[in-house]
């Protein structure tokens, strides 16, 4: 008996090859063309003159601290952009954007979706992570018919004046994200910035995403070897 049950059972590399890879996904400038949460609070502030009038006040302090900090600099500005919306508020708005958003003419990359789906259909695991917002990109996917993709983001935390910036997943913060839902490795990563050289580094394929000559070069530097360069539309 143990000898018939030897014959039917697989080797460590058949097991290996039979396994679903793990494929990431930037979202800004992989998926979409531009910055959705970008997008997203240009309409917030369009759509309101009371964050408008808010913005122009604040604009003293951010340029204070525009030369120390350009990230406080920023959070400020997303903070006046979210006056007024609570959790709820924002959802909605979220939603409602994404709607709009997947409507525009070439504004997502029909390269990337299609290699997305791609993986999909290969049966890896597809993770997309991303430094835009958790709730709106969720929306943005569902609206593109991509509900069932995981997504590692930021995220906001309800404030006594409007939605405030909780976590910024950006850089190693990524490598945090995929480590707390426990990927400790991963096949393919595409991106389009050195920022990601810390998600791209211990990929088996590091993709760098219309990324010119000299950003090509500097990502094989950082990373220490070559990449895969793709030209998406």
């Amino acid at each position: 008996m143990a000898t018939v049950e030897k014959e039917f059972m697989p080797d460590a590399a058949e097991v290996a090859s039979s396994a679903p890879r793990t494929v990431l996904f930037d979202f800004d400038g992989v998926l979409i063309h531009g910055d959705a949460f970008s997008l997203f609070m240009r309409e917030c502030y369009e759509r309101s003159l009371l964050r408008k009038l808010a913005a122009v006040l604040a604009l003293p302090w951010i340029a204070l601290v525009l030369p120390f900090s350009r990230k406080h600099a920023a959070r400020l500005v997303v903070h006046v952009g979210l006056l007024g919306l609570n959790e709820r508020r924002y959802q909605v708005a979220a939603q409602a954007f994404a709607a709009s958003l997947v409507r525009r003419p070439r504004q997502f990359s029909r390269d990337g979706l299609l290699a997305l789906r791609r993986h999909q259909a290969e049966g890896d695991r597809v993770i997309v992570v991303t430094g835009c917002e958790h709730v709106l990109v969720s929306h943005i996917l569902d609206q593109l018919g991509l509900s069932g993709i995981e997504v590692l983001a930021s995220q906001l935390r309800p404030g006594i004046l409007g939605m405030r910036v909780k976590l910024h997943n950006l850089g190693r913060r990524k490598l945090v994200q995929l480590g707390a839902i426990g990927v400790k490795e991963w096949h393919v990563a595409y991106s389009d910035s050195l920022v990601d050289v810390p998600m791209l580094k211990p990929a088996g394929q590091a993709v760098l995403v219309n990324g010119t000559p000299k950003l090509c070069k500097k990502m094989e530097k950082a990373l220490g070897r070559t990449i895969t360069r793709v030209d998406w539309f």
